[in-house]
């Protein structure tokens, strides 16, 4: 038994490490070690830091989120890049959480496979989840501590001056970065992997030539040294956590699921939010993950559950959520998932869907 599930474990981290590592994780960091380093970071706070109006700064993260087709390990890079650039802990952590939980990719992929109907109801869900998440974490963690090194602090009374957010160049850096990121995901959403590294590999290339062209070499150093700050502290703790669920998901048996996900109780949505919140979902693959367990008996409330905590929340994610923005936040946050997971899949299994 032992030997079983250390092989599963093994066989999750290679599928991740071939499917995810190249193609997504490593354009994430690349765009948190720039935005760190190219943007502004008096900007970041006028715009989305703790000092700007919550319901604007908080809107304007939900909806450019949507944009980001990001797994819950990819975007940890994003929104660790923004906070340690100045954003609020509450816009860092409504990007967390958007982002994989309901990505345009992943809703139009969940429009073919389980109708308008789940999917109107997967964007209302994950805007409201959004908000009482960013509302939370700014109550708890609102004002910067001084363990939070290297973020900028918001003094008041500064001028309301005019400030450029980012140079035009940097702009055009970040762009390619970002194509890179998604382009793999928007433009091969079938056919064998390698078309996705063809994809990614010349927008990659495009960026490299770019940024050698316009770039000064201490910029090119600062940037690199910022992006290997991420990738030092995230990619272990992500590899650990992938071989861990791994493991978990040979641990669970398939006819628990059928027993205890059906109907929309609130304990087959609380038990539908913890298979998320721990398993692993890649963009895209939690929709018909949960078209199969619905055509086996499982209720449409833990269905709405797992679509946004299978792909929004994970153990990885989890654990280097812990590690980049600190252990409490990671525990409130968690909780938050959890307990909001629950009541969504409750109230729109007995009253929307």
């Amino acid at each position: 038994m032992m030997e079983k599930l250390i092989v599963a474990g093994f066989l999750a981290l290679q599928d991740y490490i071939a499917t995810h590592v190249l193609t997504c994780l490593v354009p994430a960091f690349f765009l948190a070690g720039a935005i760190v380093t190219f943007v502004r970071k008096e900007a970041i706070i006028r715009y989305l830091g703790e000092g700007a109006g919550k319901i604007k700064s908080f809107s304007l993260a939900s909806i450019s989120s949507f944009m980001i087709a990001a797994c819950s390990c990819t975007v940890i890079p994003v929104a660790s890049g923004l906070f340690y650039g100045g954003a609020g802990v509450g816009v860092a952590f409504i990007i967390l959480w958007v982002a994989p939980a309901s990505n345009i990719l992943a809703l139009t992929y969940t429009g073919t496979i389980l109708g308008s109907a789940m999917v109107i109801s997967r964007i209302v869900a994950a805007l409201l989840m959004a908000f009482v998440i960013g509302f939370v974490m700014t109550a708890f963690f609102g004002k910067r501590d001084d363990s939070d090194e290297g973020i900028p602090k918001v003094f008041p009374g500064e001028e309301e001056e005019q400030i450029r957010l980012i140079g035009r160049n940097e702009v055009v850096l970040l762009v390619l970065i970002v194509l890179s990121l998604l382009s793999p995901n928007y433009f091969v959403q079938k056919g064998p992997y390698l078309q996705k590294v063809l994809v990614w590999g010349g927008f990659t290339l495009a960026t490299a030539v770019f940024a050698m062209k316009v770039l000064t070499r201490e910029q090119i150093v600062a940037w690199l040294r910022e992006t290997w700050w991420f990738v030092r502290i995230i990619l272990p703790l992500l590899l650990v956590g992938v071989f861990i669920v791994g493991i978990i998901g040979v641990l669970i048996p398939e006819e628990w699921i059928r027993t205890w996900l059906g109907g929309n109780s609130l304990s087959a949505s609380f038990l539908a939010t913890m298979l998320g919140a721990v398993s692993y979902f890649a963009t895209m693959t939690e929709a018909p993950f949960v078209d199969t367990l619905m055509n086996l008996g499982m209720g449409k409330g833990p269905a709405l559950t797992l679509l946004l905590t299978g792909p929004g929340c994970s153990l990885p994610n989890w654990i280097a959520t812990a590690r980049v923005f600190g252990l409490k936040r990671a525990v409130v946050y968690v909780i938050t998932i959890i307990i909001l997971g629950t009541l969504m899949g409750w109230f729109f299994g007995n009253f929307i869907l």
